[in-house]
């Protein structure tokens, strides 16, 4: 019956679910050592460029908002419409991430890349971008396939093993906002 095949799918999804973000040392050593570098680029009066596509664009506004007035890391996302809409137009939409970086970085800067898929050409370019500004690092948030482009080319990269979109967006904005908890030393507490 049609109410128990919704239930049988809910209780699925949110197991596997629940499993993939189950942690693992690896995970839990990667977000440790973001954590600490980030620290670094508060200490530096340096800040976190952060850019994703679609779902995790709005991952990266979520993420930059929070460790800015919650954590102190000063974090910028570019998803104004009429600067996306303006690099996309006038360089073309797989070059505006490295067009933003050209314009908007700084040497001790770090850039946060969110693609579920790792492939996103705009990611791909704005890491050759980064490594000519020598950004002092990147760090890279995807799934799908292990061996993907854009974790080739990051520093610090978190992958998540699956191909589901959600279960990949949803895994990537928790290990973000557990980083900027860490930062603050704990999960409840009053907005400033």
């Amino acid at each position: 019956d049609q109410v128990m095949s919704d239930k049988d799918f809910v209780n699925k999804y949110l197991k596997d679910f629940s499993s993939l973000v189950s942690p693992n040392d690896e995970i839990i050593k990667k977000i440790i050592l973001i954590k600490n570098h980030l620290l670094e680029v508060k200490k530096n009066n340096s800040k976190v460029m952060i850019f994703g596509n679609g779902g995790s664009a709005a991952i990266a506004s979520h993420v930059s908002v929070d460790l800015t007035k919650n954590a102190g890391v000063r974090t910028v996302n570019y998803n104004e419409a009429d600067l996306l809409t303006c690099f996309s137009n006038d360089y073309g939409y797989e070059k505006w991430i490295e067009k933003s970086i050209d314009f908007y970085a700084d040497q001790k800067d770090t850039l946060i890349l969110i693609s579920s898929s790792g492939k996103s050409p705009n990611m791909l370019n704005a890491c050759k971008a980064a490594k000519n500004k020598k950004i002092s690092k990147i760090i890279t948030l995807t799934g799908h396939d292990k061996n993907n482009p854009l974790s080739k080319l990051g520093d610090i990269n978190l992958w998540i093993d699956s191909k589901a979109y959600n279960f990949i967006e949803n895994t990537h904005q928790l290990w973000l906002l557990t980083i900027c908890d860490l930062i603050i030393g704990k999960r409840e507490y009053l907005p400033n």
